[in-house]
């Protein structure tokens, strides 16, 4: 049963029940996931800013989008236009798809991983997730790699309030921390 099945049938009844909603599209649910790599300008290299598109293109099966400065910064020494980042938006089932990885399989990959902070989830129950390495996804060769880059994942979510936006990455099977 895939994550979206799973979501539907089990997930939303009993959120439903939770939170005494009378009606099932009242329920929280994912909107989107933001995958987004900041690139360094230091770094003015185009090989990487390639590199980091392949990875991101391998991760999401999706083609990413470059990001440029909206106004230049003398003191980070960036001009308006300059390619800063580049990002990935995954919406319907590669979202639900990338989800299910992200919880199954990328979570436990991560070296000495105690499960995330509940701080991490914002006051409309949104949570952005910051990896240090991308190499924790399992797309990613690590014989392959030639630079190490972090990534940032932007889950956006229906849910209005932290409480219910927590309630549903947990029902969802996110690994949190104990106290």
């Amino acid at each position: 049963m895939t994550l979206q099945e799973h979501f539907t049938k089990d997930i939303v009844p009993q959120l439903k029940k939770e939170l005494e909603l009378t009606n099932s599209h009242s329920v929280p649910c994912i909107r989107k996931i933001v995958l987004s790599v900041g690139i360094p300008v230091s770094q003015k290299d185009s090989k990487i800013l390639e590199t980091v598109e392949q990875n991101l293109e391998r991760i999401t099966g999706q083609k990413p989008v470059r990001t440029k400065a909206k106004k230049s910064i003398a003191n980070f020494k960036i001009r308006e236009g300059m390619v800063v980042g580049v990002m990935v938006t995954l919406r319907g089932p590669r979202m639900w798809d990338f989800l299910g990885r992200l919880i199954n399989v990328t979570f436990p990959r991560i070296r000495d991983f105690r499960g995330l902070s509940p701080k991490l989830v914002d006051a409309q129950g949104n949570v952005t997730i910051g990896f240090r390495e991308h190499l924790a996804f399992p797309e990613i060769r690590s014989d392959e790699v030639e630079k190490i880059h972090g990534l940032q994942v932007t889950i956006t979510t229906t849910a209005g309030t932290r409480e219910r936006g927590f309630k549903l990455l947990k029902a969802l099977g996110f690994p949190w921390q104990t106290a």
